[in-house]
């Protein structure tokens, strides 16, 4: 990856520092006059190269995400990050990669920290110190201050792309191999429901607006997420959205409150984003009532470990462990596992179905895992995803 040469020298970071307290006393438009003037009030020397420099800089800084903005127009990119002052890093594809970037001083990235969050009408300070927002063009920002973060503010951007990729193009990618789109496609024409699971970056939410987008035209797809992602390539989609509570602490919609009006909403298909939280309860019941094709994601670190991560979470919304058991056997078809390779390409792993022990317990069997060079191999769940895909 080509680095985006943005840094300012140590020296000039200085004057900028010095720009901006003398613009600060006297407010108005931040103009190259102006920064000439401010200049020539620090007794430094004058000239075109340093007034704009100085001007962009600023500009930056008031401006969008700053000595980010450059990052976040790079092709292909996905993340963001920024560590305090010691680094920042950005994922085009490849996993993160360092940039040549880097902000003068703490109180700058403090600074950028929550002008982004206001900008997504947030507060951040010693009072709130972390949020997550979603700014005007999509792009998802979670930030959390010093001291609570170390080595020192730390700023997360979620890039979304402009149009998600399709199942066609990940198997382009190496994402998924020929015989997983296969199978894949035969997911969703069967209309079974489906967890896609894996850990944060794996691709969860990608693959699932590709499937999304496999659906049949004439389906209403009703999307219930924490924060927008989804965008996929259908005809018929509407968006559920949770919202956080205002700053007098009132005025939170969660995603189980939207999770119960979805389904009053006449879907074909019920999707939710994330599955997080005690929305888990209100989504296997759903799929346990007749709403067949249903599907989310899920944070697990394998196929295997999705029966305790649903545990987990209807255990603090409430359910019981054998209900949880009970409603997962009944409510999801297929878990869809992702992960990511060593040298970050995040890849189609395994596939996998729920089994009911006699105890009642549910494990995920493997129908079908995936090797690094694409090549599929049955598991002892082979014969029952067969059975379940063929079954008309």
């Amino acid at each position: 990856m080509t680095a985006v040469p943005v840094q300012l020298p140590v020296e000039l970071g200085v004057v900028v520092a010095e720009v901006r307290e003398r613009l600060a006393d006297r407010p108005g438009a931040l103009t190259a006059h102006r920064v000439a003037a401010a200049l020539r009030a620090t007794g430094r020397p004058v000239g075109d190269a340093t007034v704009l420099a100085v001007h962009e800089e600023l500009r930056r800084d008031v401006l969008g995400a700053g000595p980010l903005e450059p990052l976040l127009r790079l092709p292909g990119v996905t993340d963001v990050v920024v560590n305090g002052t010691e680094g920042v890093y950005v994922d085009t594809g490849e996993g993160l990669q360092p940039a040549e970037v880097r902000f003068a001083d703490e109180a700058a990235v403090r600074r950028l920290a929550q002008r982004l969050a206001a900008l997504g009408g947030r507060r951040l300070d010693d009072a709130s110190p972390f949020v997550d927002v979603r700014l005007a063009d999509g792009t998802r920002c979670h930030a959390m201050l010093a001291p609570i973060a170390r080595p020192g503010t730390l700023i997360s951007l979620r890039v979304p792309r402009a149009r998600g990729f399709t199942l066609t193009e990940l198997v382009a990618a190496g994402a998924v191999s020929t015989a997983g789109e296969r199978l894949l496609r035969a997911v969703v024409r069967r209309r079974a429901a489906f967890v896609v699971s894996g850990g944060t970056g794996s691709g969860k939410t990608t693959l699932l607006a590709a499937l999304l987008s496999l659906a049949e035209p004439t389906e209403r797809l009703v999307m219930v997420e924490d924060s927008h992602e989804l965008s996929p390539d259908h005809p018929h989609c509407v968006w559920l959205e949770a919202r956080p509570p205002n700053l007098e602490g009132a005025g939170e919609v969660t995603v189980r409150s939207l999770v119960r009006q979805a389904l009053r909403m006449r879907p074909d298909r019920l999707v939710v984003g994330e599955v997080r939280g005690g929305e888990v309860v209100d989504l296997l019941a759903a799929l346990n009532t007749g709403h067949e094709g249903g599907c989310g994601t899920l944070h697990a670190n394998s196929a295997a470990d999705v029966p305790a991560r649903v545990e987990a979470l209807a255990l603090a919304a409430g359910l019981g462990r054998d209900a949880a058991h009970s409603q997962l056997a009944a409510a999801v078809d297929v878990v869809v596992h992702l992960g990511i390779d060593a040298d970050g390409r995040r890849r189609l792993r395994e596939v996998g179905i729920p089994e009911r022990s006699a105890r009642g317990m549910v494990s995920i069997a493997t129908a079908v895992s995936f090797g690094i060079d694409g090549r599929a191999c049955p598991g002892p769940g082979a014969d029952r995803l067969g059975r379940l895909l063929d079954d008309p």
